[in-house]
């Protein structure tokens, strides 16, 4: 399953501008020391100058009163903020993607993916696919696992409520690549103590894992077999290349 396949790679690789000096950049730019404001401000940008509620319906994993002080903390017109955080993102696959040979190809699959894929139910997925995808390989590959990544996100959030788990149980079992699940949980806003994970929490975790396989699964019937197996290979590379130290 392509899906399944790739998982790992989306999720690394596009989520790693994140924390990139090119979104440090953006970051000074508002005027707001530290990581969350940026972060929220301009992720949750292409929602639109809403109240704190939607972002956090949205962004699903995150403590309420932490996104709402972030998202408030930062002035820029949401429009703005996800503009910038966009080129960002953009600019950081420019940078790591350089030397890839597969990029304008690796683009071309990507977006087939996207395009086709349903929006219902993912508004993160929906605001950044509107978004214009630049002509350039590396930022279209950077730009296009973003939005992907973002199609997943959302769609694992269903599937975590759809198996009864609370979104902060969800963290405490799977953590992020470079944080346990606690201290994921605490980086999300969330205060101690934590409740312990227990075997059926872990079942109901592994339970949504599968259906946000499930559920992404047919977004990559736009590409024929070849293609899907080309986009897995590509993307694969597209990581070891963006990541490998």
């Amino acid at each position: 399953m392509t899906s399944a396949a790739v998982k790992r790679q989306v999720l690394e690789l596009g989520g790693a501008f994140m924390i990139s000096r090119e979104a440090r950049a953006f970051g000074e730019t508002t005027g707001v020391a530290g990581f969350h404001g940026a972060y929220t401000r301009g992720r949750g940008g292409v929602l639109g100058d809403v109240d704190a509620d939607v972002v956090t319906a949205a962004f699903g994993f995150f403590e309420p009163v932490s996104v709402r002080a972030a998202w408030e903390s930062v002035p820029m017109p949401a429009a703005d903020a996800a503009a910038e955080y966009m080129n960002a993102c953009r600019d950081f696959g420019r940078r790591k993607l350089a030397a890839f040979d597969g990029a304008d190809r690796l683009a071309h699959l990507l977006r087939r993916v996207v395009d086709a894929a349903p929006s219902t139910g993912v508004p993160l997925f929906a605001g950044w696919r509107a978004m214009p995808v630049p002509e350039d390989g590396p930022g279209a590959v950077l730009q296009l696992t973003h939005v992907l990544r973002e199609l997943r996100g959302g769609l694992h959030l269903v599937a975590v409520l759809a198996n009864g788990l609370t979104p902060l149980q969800a963290i405490l079992v799977s953590g992020s690549p470079i944080l346990d699940g606690p201290g994921h949980a605490k980086f999300l806003g969330w205060a101690e103590p934590f409740e312990t994970v227990t075997d059926d929490v872990q079942v109901r975790w592994d339970a949504a894992e599968k259906l946000t396989d499930e559920l992404i699964a047919p977004c990559f019937d736009a590409l024929d077999e070849a293609e899907r197996d080309e986009l897995t290979t590509l993307t694969l590379d597209a990581h070891r290349v963006a990541l490998s130290r």
